[in-house]
């Protein structure tokens, strides 16, 4: 492995209007906050307007910030294509449509080059005729081809662009990426009157990345470019593996060996004591000897002989590919090993002071007010993952940390359901049965709607301590009939959340909430609304004395009130 976890760059921008009265380019770069960074990379991109002076600048600008600003809102676990691609397809129909109605906008398109850099991998999207390249080792690779009609005296009429068509379609090329590589893009001004072999001598020149921006849009004005010139040169300092693929390719390479013991080192994690010992995984809390990743930490272990390989490897893609990604405080992560300390396969993740939700309900049953607090935190998570298309498929109290004021982290990502990863073995199928829900035993592998259940039947046992349709036993197939009222185990429970509950453990899927976001709307909404009010006792039963006393006391002035009149 190549870089510390980071991914690093420099980079530099330079564009110049040349001969034409204005500059109808546009670029940038976007680093996004360091969190986003992990999760959706570094987004750089060149766009060139066509059309009048102010609606080509205008087409131009709005493309590049139409893309950054969506593609940091889409999903990041649907990919990078998917991501810019939704980015894109907005922009792209509103443009286009206001050119068939504005007569400002009338013919208004611009090309669109783009690089996203995630992992150790850069993938660039694009349509029109700016261009982007890969230099590495003194060799220039182009990573996109123009679309430009093919006859010589007509290769300036762009066949594709952002605007000109309804729909957009974007090519899509990755590109590995590693320390010392070099990105380059660039608009038609600088590719029009410089060649391959002249970028790659700039490039080679290997000064920073500002000063050889300059040099090449510089360059281009030499060699009496008839355009704007724009280009972008970005320097990779350091990569981190965080995709799929790249995740893939780690856990397939890691040995499967029999789990350590309390008081081991392995690749400098110094394994403190024992957590869990469960049937699949061993976790121990420890801490990185080398002080490369600070902090305690939970490193987790499969165990090869109650497991098979493809499974075993299966459940750590999982839980590496989702861990490293999701950044919501209500789901556990994963976190990177740094350099090739990696020797055998396990998992490391930050260590959160607390108790299992499991151990916090048989400890110290909790109050109403406070297990909606703990229910409305479970579900957050829970809600996160379907965001981004992922279902945990074994929601369960064993699964769930309660920390510091009672903050929920939803943990053990390693039989989550997505749709890019292949699924276990059938004797391998993921979850526990007696928060499986029935459709789950006639084949449905796990979907937002069975975790619905399984939220429904921890919020369940958070309040009572028992399972709606009794436990379930390993390898049945149970009947379900009407489940047992929560309000039967606790007669404090108000209606509006034994409703709550009962709906999300419904036996026909199309009975539960919609979705978990709904769920959770319930929740608060009940816990706000319908708090339950103190009833003040009669004064009969509160101070019978003192009303004897009082009736007393009117009955003598009445009598006294009688004599005296007689």
């Amino acid at each position: 492995m190549h870089g510390d976890g980071k991914l690093e760059i420099a980079a530099g921008f330079a564009s110049a209007r040349g001969p034409r009265p204005d500059n109808q380019d546009f670029g940038g770069v976007d680093l996004g906050s360091e969190t986003d960074r992990a999760v959706r990379g570094i987004v750089a991109a060149v766009a060139d307007g066509v059309g009048g002076a102010k609606a080509g600048r205008a087409a131009a600008e709005l493309a590049v910030r139409s893309f950054i600003d969506g593609y940091r809102a889409a999903n990041p676990v649907s990919g990078i294509a998917a991501g810019g691609l939704m980015a894109m397809r907005g922009y792209n129909r509103w443009l286009h449509e206001r050119g068939r109605i504005d007569p400002g906008m009338t013919g208004a398109a611009t090309t669109f080059t783009a690089l996203v850099l995630r992992g150790r991998e850069a993938v660039a999207l694009h349509l029109g005729d700016s261009r982007a390249w890969h230099f590495r080792d003194g060799v220039l690779t182009r990573l996109t081809d123009d679309h430009v009609l093919p006859q010589p005296d007509l290769n300036h009429v762009l066949y594709r662009a952002v605007g000109i068509e309804a729909d957009v379609r974007l090519d899509v090329r990755a590109q590995s990426i590693e320390p010392h590589d070099r990105l380059l893009i660039a608009s038609d001004g600088v590719h029009g009157v410089l060649s391959d072999r002249v970028l790659a001598r700039l490039l080679g020149a290997r000064a920073s990345a500002q000063t050889d921006a300059d040099a090449i849009v510089a360059a281009a004005g030499a060699a009496n470019t008839r355009d704007n010139a724009t280009a972008i040169v970005i320097d990779i300092l350091g990569v981190t593996a965080i995709d799929q693929d790249i995740v893939g390719a780690e856990v397939a390479r890691l040995p499967i060996l029999p789990p350590p013991k309390a008081g081991d080192v392995v690749d400098g994690f110094a394994l403190d004591r024992l957590l869990s010992d469960g049937r699949y995984t061993r976790l121990f809390v420890g801490r990185d000897a080398t002080g490369e990743v600070p902090g305690d930490i939970v490193v987790k272990f499969p165990k090869p002989a109650l497991l098979s390989e493809a499974g075993a490897r299966a459940g750590f893609l999982r839980e590496g590919f989702l861990g490293r990604r999701i950044d919501n405080p209500h789901v556990g992560r994963t976190l990177p090993v740094p350099g090739d300390r990696q020797s055998r396969l396990y998992t490391v993740m930050p260590h959160h002071e607390g108790e299992t939700l499991e151990q916090r309900l048989l400890r110290v049953p909790p109050s109403i007010a406070r297990g909606v607090v703990l229910a409305t935190g479970v579900a957050r998570g829970v809600a996160a993952l379907h965001r981004l298309g992922v279902a945990h498929r074994d929601i369960k109290p064993e699964n769930v940390i309660v920390g510091v004021g009672d903050r929920t982290r939803l943990i053990d990502l390693g039989v989550a359901r997505l749709a890019a990863l292949a699924e276990f073995a059938e004797s391998e199928t993921p979850g526990t049965p007696s928060y499986m829900a029935p459709e789950m035993f006639d084949g449905e592998a796990g979907n937002p709607a069975t975790d619905q259940y399984a939220l429904g039947v921890t919020i369940y046992r958070l309040f009572t301590g028992r399972y709606p349709y009794g436990e379930v036993e390993a390898f049945s197939h149970p009947r379900f009939g009407a489940p047992v009222s929560p309000a039967r185990y606790r007669p404090d429970m108000p209606a509006w959340l034994e409703a709550v509950i009962l709906r999300a453990v419904a036996v026909d899927p199309a009975q539960r909430f919609g979705d978990v976001e709904e769920l959770i709307h319930r929740l608060e909404a009940g816990s706000t609304r319908a708090v339950p009010h103190r009833v003040r006792p009669p004064l009969m039963e509160s101070h019978p004395v003192r009303v004897w006393q009082v009736v007393s006391l009117i009955l003598a002035i009445a009598l006294l009130v009688s004599l005296a009149h007689r």
